[in-house]
């Protein structure tokens, strides 16, 4: 298969409630590589690289709200360049 990258911007409330330690438990879960991280707009930006099931499955888990503390508004995806990461982590 085809390994693809891409970017979500995930807005609500998602900063302070475990977003990004759930967001990484998940990815790993899933085998992706990538990061999350917050953006000063209050939003979180993950970045998911994998397979394309794989990526999907983390994309619509942050479609359906990600973790139970945080509520999501709104999730954008675009396509990311193809990134040389090793595993899921989060970045500050």
């Amino acid at each position: 298969m085809t390994h693809i990258c891409r970017v979500a911007y995930v807005y609500g409330m998602v900063q302070g409630v475990g977003f990004r330690y759930n967001t990484q438990v998940k990815a790993t879960a899933l085998g992706l590589n990538g990061y999350a991280r917050n953006l000063d707009d209050g939003s979180v930006e993950v970045l998911a690289c994998g397979e394309p099931p794989q990526v999907e499955a983390l994309i619509d888990w942050l479609k359906q709200g990600g973790p139970r503390s945080a509520r999501v508004d709104r999730v954008l995806v675009e396509p990311g360049g193809e990134q040389a990461l090793q595993g899921f982590t989060i970045r500050y």
